[in-house]
């Protein structure tokens, strides 16, 4: 067989990753820009770009990068050539009208078209996986889409019941039983059968990610994980009987664990991965791995960390940050998420454990893992 046939072979087998734009307001532009500049990416990938080709020339002009903007009408007529990026053009917002550094409703329209696109695609089989740029939930409500963030939308927009935002930072791996409501509610969707359903989940992302055998802590809800009962009974009641029906199940699974060391317990090697009852109990452990902040120089060195969302029938990966409308302009702000964010889905495009793309070209290992 020939070089050239070889290295065919090899280009045909990359997944086709669809990269939305994010809220043109923001950094998302500029990342994504800065990330498909480095060659890496286009070894690990095909990236199709969803977003304003004319917003994303703007954005190549900011950041300095040597890159040819491609608008595309359809994916079949992308090329993935070295030194271009394909833009499958939406007419959304032309740069004289783009206003950085704040929420508005053109930026959160725009924003919502483009993930609403890429996952058409994704349900399509016309992209393998769907990696968006971050998004402000402000402007979405702006522009009259009511949702708490990317998690609602991919929800209703594949029609799956129960998502779950999974975080990745380095080896910290960790899955919310609730994320975008207030502490009392988090507390009240505490319940048996999700956290069960968490578990699993988990479980199944894992062994996505090459983790032959997982090991899951399960965090408890309460100081202490309860105390016995003494700080609260939704350790006894719905936790505890949530990680026992899962151990029954086959999955190496301890808790419910005291949440203030068992993120400690994760980091050190002890577990693979950590259920979290909470928004804020999963992602202050995650950001305080991946976020680094510079005081000298007084700005972020380091943002890094994944988002994913298990319990959808296609692949999606995010930047664990918002969209820094304060750097929005700058060319500054830093790729790190994106390109992780980039690599974690092209991870979850091949079978668990043998690191092969799937034969059937799909992008998960069975309906609602991914």
């Amino acid at each position: 067989m020939s070089s050239s046939t070889t290295a065919a072979r090899y280009e045909d087998r990359r997944p086709i990753i669809a990269v939305t734009m994010g809220d043109p307001a923001g950094v998302g532009p500029e990342i994504l820009v800065k990330a498909l500049a480095r060659q890496t990416m286009r070894r690990l990938c095909r990236p199709l770009v969803v977003g304003d080709a004319r917003l994303i020339g703007e954005a190549v002009r900011v950041v300095g990068a040597c890159l040819h903007v491609r608008a595309v009408q359809d994916p079949a007529e992308a090329t993935y050539r070295p030194g271009g990026v394909d833009v499958l053009h939406q007419d959304l917002l032309h740069p004289t009208r783009l206003v950085r550094g704040r929420p508005t409703a053109e930026g959160g329209r725009a924003a919502f078209l483009c993930v609403r696109k890429a996952v058409e695609l994704a349900l399509a089989h016309q992209v393998e996986a769907v990696v968006t740029a971050p998004l402000s939930k402000e402007a979405l409500h702006l522009a009259g889409y009511r949702y708490a963030g990317h998690t609602e939308i991919l929800a209703e927009l594949t029609g799956a019941e129960n998502p779950t935002m999974l975080l990745v930072a380095g080896r910290m791996r960790v899955a919310h039983v609730s994320t975008h409501v207030s502490l009392r509610e988090a507390c009240d969707r505490v319940k048996r059968e999700r956290v069960c359903q968490v578990i699993r989940l988990l479980h199944a992302a894992c062994l996505r990610l090459g983790v032959t055998n997982p090991r899951i802590a399960v965090a408890g809800l309460n100081p202490h994980a309860g105390e016995a009962g003494l700080f609260g009974w939704e350790e006894e009641r719905e936790i505890a009987p949530a990680v026992e029906e899962a151990r029954r199940g086959g999955i190496e699974v301890d808790g419910p664990l005291p949440p203030d060391t068992v993120f400690a317990k994760a980091y050190g090697g002890m577990y693979d991965a950590v259920v979290a009852m909470y928004h804020d109990q999963g992602h202050i452990p995650v950001k305080l791995i991946g976020f680094r902040y510079d005081r000298r120089r007084e700005q972020w060195r380091s943002v890094s960390g994944v988002n994913v969302t298990l319990g959808l029938p296609i692949v999606r990966t995010s930047v664990d940050h918002g969209t820094a409308f304060d750097l929005a302009g700058t060319g500054m702000a830093s790729e790190e998420s994106l390109v992780d964010a980039i690599r974690l889905a092209v991870n979850l495009c091949r079978e668990p454990r043998t690191g092969r793309p799937r034969e059937d070209g799909t992008s998960s290992q069975e309906k609602g893992h991914g």
